[in-house]
């Protein structure tokens, strides 16, 4: 079997409790381990160098059989889905994601690229991997970091640049097939953001699921200058944010739009 719909990111953005939300749901299944990230390094030696890294380069799924068998046990329900932002920013995610199941509904849930970064970042330092005290220093050290083969959580600019991550989706798939939200939303209203998520799918929208546990919340920074970094200006958050992309935004009409952050 294979999933009828997916969550495809962005990363820190809210798709690890939209994951537990839609794991509650008597309609819904969806694999005990989220992203699998199947669609974007199937076929491939995931050898990833960051520190830490490890842990994705096992815990990935590149081998066809496998990505069936997380839904061996999916018979029955309604909505059959998994979670993984790294579709949203592998070049080749959509077109695979395309070639197995053309019917799949997409699930996009975006927020502001630079607290995307900062949240990947506290993530990271939180897990002891990240090394850098300065979120600038990181920065700064990102495409290096790349050339070195670190694991997508290290591209903190880069897994900013949601349009151009977008585009090769909106090339193959109906606009009707793709649901975007923002992080922001399921924040503030988390039941309605649900039951949105749950109607685009087709399956009961009056269910409401426990809110009161948030999870993967990558915490306050231990230094207040590493705080007050995004909330105040200064220059080096000045000097940075060129390097930082522009939101796509979801218009009232459906159309994508660059805003500027």
């Amino acid at each position: 079997m294979l999933p009828n719909f997916l969550v495809i990111g962005a990363a820190k953005a809210g798709t690890t409790a939209l994951y537990r939300y839609l794991s509650q749901h008597p309609e819904v299944f969806m694999p005990s381990i989220k992203e699998p990230n199947y669609f974007a390094l199937a076929n491939q030696e995931v050898r990833f160098q960051g520190p830490g890294d490890n842990r994705a380069n096992r815990s990935s799924i590149t081998r066809f059989a496998d990505s069936q068998a997380f839904f061996d046990e999916a018979e029955g329900y309604q909505a059959v889905g998994e979670a993984s932002p790294m579709y949203l920013y592998t070049v080749d995610a959509a077109n695979r994601i395309h070639d197995l199941i053309p019917n799949v509904k997409l699930i996009v849930i975006l927020r502001d690229p630079v607290e995307r970064a900062h949240s990947a970042y506290l993530h990271l330092r939180r897990d002891e991997r990240e090394p850098l005290a300065n979120f600038a220093d990181a920065i700064a050290a990102e495409e290096e970091r790349i050339s070195k083969h670190w694991a997508p959580m290290w591209h903190y600019a880069r897994r900013g640049f949601y349009f151009k991550q977008l585009q090769p989706y909106l090339d193959v798939f109906s606009r009707a097939q793709m649901l975007f939200l923002r992080y922001e939303d399921l924040n503030r209203h988390t039941v309605a953001v649900c039951r949105r998520v749950f109607d685009f799918l087709g399956i009961d929208s009056t269910f409401e699921p426990d809110i009161t546990i948030r999870p993967n919340a990558s915490g306050i920074p231990k230094s207040r200058r590493l705080h007050t970094f995004l909330t105040k200006n200064n220059p080096v958050k000045d000097a940075i944010k060129p390097l930082l992309p522009m939101v796509a935004t979801v218009a009232t009409r459906g159309e994508l739009r660059p805003c500027a952050i």
